[in-house]
């Protein structure tokens, strides 16, 4: 079952597209967005629109992470190909999207967005339009006043 709203961040551990072990703490304002397959049309559009948003998060003090279980070197390929900022989560044997709750069907995973902060879950979005998302979860981070923007 997909983590809801007021549950506890799991705890997960994973290479980025560098081949570096990243094990996102969640305390600070943090947005994991799953996705289904790195370098096709909607995650596309979804990765770069998070990207354009970047200096954004960065500045409200969010931290943005992509899930996908699609390998390391997947990754580092989909992220040097549009320049993309932020960690790129390989999970080839789903299991981060295990630990979120996320359903991995057929080695995909559905869109699906979770916005944490203070170890615990703030916020989900489930079956996600790329289009413009970013920019919505961050919107929404402010109108809660998870972040704030100087």
């Amino acid at each position: 079952m997909t983590l809801e709203a007021g549950d506890d961040a799991p705890a997960v551990t994973a290479n980025n597209q560098h081949g570096k072990t990243v094990s996102p703490e969640f305390e600070a304002p943090t947005v994991v967005y799953f996705y289904p397959r790195d370098d096709t049309p909607g995650c596309t559009v979804e990765a770069k629109q998070f990207n354009a948003e970047l200096e954004s998060y960065r500045d409200a003090g969010a931290t943005v992470y992509g899930v996908s279980t699609d390998d390391v070197e997947s990754h580092e390929a989909f992220a040097e190909k549009f320049d993309l900022g932020f960690d790129l989560l390989a999970d080839p044997d789903g299991e981060i999207a295990d630990a979120f709750g996320v359903e991995v069907e057929d080695d995909y995973t559905p869109r699906t967005t979770f916005v944490l902060a203070g170890g615990e879950v703030e916020a989900v979005y489930d079956g996600v339009d790329p289009d413009g998302h970013a920019r919505e979860v961050l919107s929404d981070m402010l109108d809660d006043e998870l972040v704030v923007l100087e």
